[in-house]
């Protein structure tokens, strides 16, 4: 009575993961690692490059080279990030296919199970005597039952088994997703980094154009700029959550933030001004949508609080949406901290700026919460590897040393760079 039971679930198959071979995949794993490494090395030499190239005098040869050196750097680093995207989508599509798979052996299972307990419950309505009286030799019988009781046990088993694996393929999947996704976001941001140094690219052009290419054609126009600290000092430094303000009154705030902590105002303002572009990259956000997952509460909660202490809607102040490499969004004002960081720092930033409470959409408050937060980083002025790895950790904390993110900090120095021949001009003109 029990044989066609115990056929189906003893040879029930278990989970197979051959459909494709584990050596092709390590192999392919292999290659695509090796072809990311080249990537990253080629990246490192350009950045290299352009390191060398700022320590030099302005020439018209030196900004070139830079601009050369950043727009290739981009290109690379955005084919890097399309081939870590192509062999995501693949491993993705082979655990859909494995939980395919699953999913209908689990199916399967169940339906078995289905009957063989309809079966039980038809035999426990019968007595042990009238069970007995089915079978001709009464050695059949308690074999039945010894083998019934195995194929319970057996049964559990197995079904724990498909569950646990269904379980962590579903997992797997995610996390893979989660992957792509944070991978797809990352280069839709190189991508734009790449539109600004093609940008770059139409201003070297509009150089070489305007100078013929000659040396001393530049140096006049160099010159003739440097008479210009006026414009300098005018022009606007766009922030993001806030009103755009004076370069004048940025180097005022930046200049305040150094005298207390160390940090280097150009450095600052190359944090700001990165900080700015990516929050308008993300767009603008609103707390009860970007900080609306459970797992934001605690978030969302000190969002609140602040606002409620600043005396302003919630409803009105201006947030980022979710970040690509998390679940969350919510970051606030010039300097990008989220809600919970904020509090963190808000009786220090009330210490330097008088502001209590302080706002994370003030400009002066949020340059002197970046330059506290880049203390902490360990950011000493002028050291450019201290100031890099800061930045780094400004925006991925824990996680600064994936070679993803590592446009971050490569576009927050050469950003200051700039800033910094703007001040020394600024400087020479008192």
């Amino acid at each position: 009575m029990w044989a066609y039971f115990l056929f189906v679930f003893f040879t029930l198959p278990l989970v197979s993961h051959a459909e494709f071979d584990p050596s092709l995949v390590s192999s392919r794993r292999a290659e695509l690692e090796q072809q990311l490494k080249a990537y990253e090395q080629q990246i490192d030499q350009y950045q290299n490059l352009v390191l060398e190239k700022q320590k030099e005098g302005e020439t018209l040869k030196r900004n070139i080279d830079i601009f050369n050196a950043q727009i290739s750097s981009a290109k690379i680093a955005i084919r890097a990030r399309t081939l870590a995207i192509q062999e995501l989508g693949t491993e993705i599509n082979q655990k859909s296919k494995n939980i395919t798979q699953l999913q209908g052996q689990i199916s399967d299972a169940q339906k078995s199970l289905g009957e063989f307990l309809r079966k039980v419950s038809d035999n426990d309505k019968l007595s042990a005597v009238e069970l007995a009286v089915m079978y001709d030799d009464l050695s059949q019988f308690f074999g039945e039952l010894e083998s019934l009781n195995k194929l319970q046990g057996s049964l559990h088993v197995s079904l724990n088994k498909y569950t646990t694996l269904k379980d962590e393929e579903e997992k797997a999947r995610n996390d893979l997703e989660d992957k792509k996704s944070e991978e797809t976001e990352l280069r839709a941001i190189q991508q734009l980094e790449k539109t600004k140094l093609e940008a770059n690219e139409k201003e070297k052009q509009t150089i070489l154009k305007t100078t013929k290419g000659k040396e001393s054609e530049y140096q006049k126009i160099l010159k003739e700029n440097q008479k210009s600290a006026a414009l300098i000092r005018s022009q606007l430094f766009l922030l993001n959550g806030s009103a755009a303000i004076s370069f004048e009154k940025a180097m005022e705030y930046a200049a305040i933030a150094e005298k207390t902590t160390g940090i280097r105002p150009a450095f600052l303002l190359g944090v700001i001004t990165e900080e700015s572009n990516l929050g308008e990259n993300v767009g603008k956000g609103n707390w009860q949508v970007d900080l609306a997952d459970r797992r934001c509460a605690k978030q969302r909660s000190a969002f609140l609080q602040i606002t409620a202490e600043l005396g302003v809607s919630p409803d009105l102040m201006p947030v980022s949406k979710k970040i690509w490499y998390g679940y969350c969004g919510g970051a606030m004002g010039p300097a990008q901290f989220i809600p919970t960081t904020w509090q963190l720092f808000k009786d220090r930033i009330t210490k330097i700026t008088g502001h209590n409470p302080p706002s994370p959409w003030d400009p002066k408050d949020a340059f002197v919460a970046a330059a506290l937060l880049l203390t902490d980083n360990g950011a000493i002025s002028g050291n450019n590897d201290t100031e890099w790895k800061a930045a780094m950790k400004y925006l991925a904390g824990s996680r600064w040393k994936k070679k993803a993110y590592r446009f971050y900090g490569d576009d927050v120095m050469a950003i200051a760079s700039k800033y910094q021949d703007q001040i020394n001009l600024l400087l020479a003109q008192r």
